[in-house]
């Protein structure tokens, strides 16, 4: 049952890691961000932080690594909405 638990921890952990994977290539593609909200990407982001915090405080592994992949790919998205914003002003 062990095995089991491990394997669901690995893909819940991929899984979350590459789920901003997708929009992060289609928003450097395009730099659109219309509809993409800067205060999710602000709160996501300081989650990710939060929960690589944890993982050190653990040291997990795991929840440092696929939290710290997430946040990169966040970080991507955040980055080009607050460039977006800086231009239209």
């Amino acid at each position: 049952m062990e095995v089991v638990g491990e394997f669901l921890g690995y893909l819940a952990g991929i899984c979350t890691a590459i789920v901003f994977l997708p929009q992060s290539l289609q928003t450097i593609k395009t730099k659109d961000v219309t509809g993409l909200s800067l205060s999710t990407y602000i709160i996501y982001c300081i989650g990710m932080v939060s929960w690589i915090s944890y993982g050190v405080y653990l040291h997990s592994i795991q929840m440092i690594l696929f939290n710290a992949i997430s946040l990169f790919f966040a970080m991507i998205i955040l980055y080009i909405i607050v460039q977006n914003k800086i231009k239209k002003q």
